[in-house]
C-alpha cells in the first residue's frame, strides 16, 4: 500500500519526465493562446491537459507516445477553434462568452447581476480589490469571458473603448450607443 517496489517510482519518473517534456515542446510550438484563460472552452483544454498529462504519469496503461499524441491533438483543436473563432464572428459567438456589464456609471445593473448570477457581495468585493471604496467612483465593473471582474474608472470623454462588444441589459438604450461608439 505504502511502497509497491522501485520500478513502478522509476516508471512514474521517466514517464513523466518524457510526458512533461513533450507538453512544454507542444506548447511552445502551439503559443500562448494554448493556455489563456480568455473563455470556458480554453479553460476546459488547460484542464484537460493537465488531466492527460496525471493519467499518464500515473497510469501505466498510458504510454509516453499516446500522452504526446493526446497532448498534440488537443493543442491542434484548440489551434482550430481559435483560428475559426478570429475568422468568423458566427463561431466566435457560438463558442465564447461576451463580457457582461455589472455596474454602469456607478449603478448597479440588477437585471445583469441577476442574469449573470453575480451578488452585490462579489462586485463590492471586486472593488475593494481594486482601490475602489464608493460605487458612485466606478464607471464600470465588467464580468470578463474568463470569469474574473474588471473595474474601469471614467474615461475622459464618451464612454471608452473598453465597453466596446460588452452585454448589456435591454433596458439600457442609452448606454448601448455609448459602448458601440
Amino acid at each position: 500500500m505504502f511502497f509497491d517496489g522501485w520500478s513502478d517510482l522509476l516508471r512514474i519518473l521517466v514517464v513523466g519526465l518524457c510526458a512533461y517534456t513533450g507538453l512544454v515542446l507542444i506548447l511552445r510550438i502551439t503559443g500562448k493562446r494554448t493556455l489563456s484563460k480568455m473563455n470556458a472552452f480554453d479553460f476546459v483544454v488547460t484542464v484537460a491537459l493537465g488531466s492527460t498529462l496525471a493519467s499518464a504519469v500515473l497510469s501505466s496503461d498510458v504510454s509516453v507516445s499516446e500522452a504526446i499524441l493526446a497532448f498534440a491533438l488537443l493543442c491542434v483543436l484548440q489551434l482550430a477553434i481559435t483560428s475559426l473563432s478570429v475568422r468568423s464572428r458566427r463561431f466566435q459567438n457560438l463558442i465564447k462568452s461576451e463580457p457582461a456589464l455589472l455596474v454602469y456609471r456607478g449603478a448597479l445593473l440588477p437585471d445583469m447581476l441577476r442574469r449573470e448570477r453575480v451578488t452585490v457581495e462579489e462586485v463590492l468585493a471586486t472593488m475593494r480589490a481594486s482601490g475602489k471604496a464608493e460605487l458612485s467612483s466606478v464607471f464600470a465593473v465588467v464580468l470578463e469571458t474568463d470569469g474574473s471582474f474588471s473595474v474601469l474608472d471614467a474615461p475622459d470623454s464618451g464612454a471608452g473603448d473598453a465597453l466596446r462588444h460588452v452585454k448589456r441589459p435591454a433596458s439600457d438604450a442609452r448606454g448601448q450607443r455609448d459602448a458601440s461608439s
